[in-house]
């Protein structure tokens, strides 16, 4: 699909991004390349293919679901301007 330079110019007001006459050209035959590797691609014959979520088939590491900190809750809550039940008390928002 070959693009024309009421193309380019209509695409660069839609993003708002201000061309130059003079760049105007350049765009127009990059953008073109484009969307000819994307015709290309689309030309591709991918029926049996199943759509993968990432190139790689990797499995996620995980790590041994440990608890590796002590419970600091008293400390934490001593310096809190009011606590209730181990809970923090908190002005009234919503009526």
């Amino acid at each position: 699909m070959a693009l024309d330079r009421s193309d380019v110019e209509r695409l660069a007001h839609l993003a708002r991004i201000g061309l130059q006459d003079a760049d105007i050209p350049a765009h127009t035959a990059k953008l073109s390349s484009i969307m000819g590797l994307i015709n290309k691609m689309q030309a591709v014959d991918t029926t049996g293919i199943q759509p993968l979520s990432h190139p790689l088939e990797a499995t996620q590491r995980l790590r041994a679901d440990q608890v590796t900190e002590t419970d600091q809750r008293e400390e934490l809550q001593a310096i809190a301007p009011a606590t209730e039940q181990g809970l923090y008390l908190v002005p009234r928002v919503i009526e």
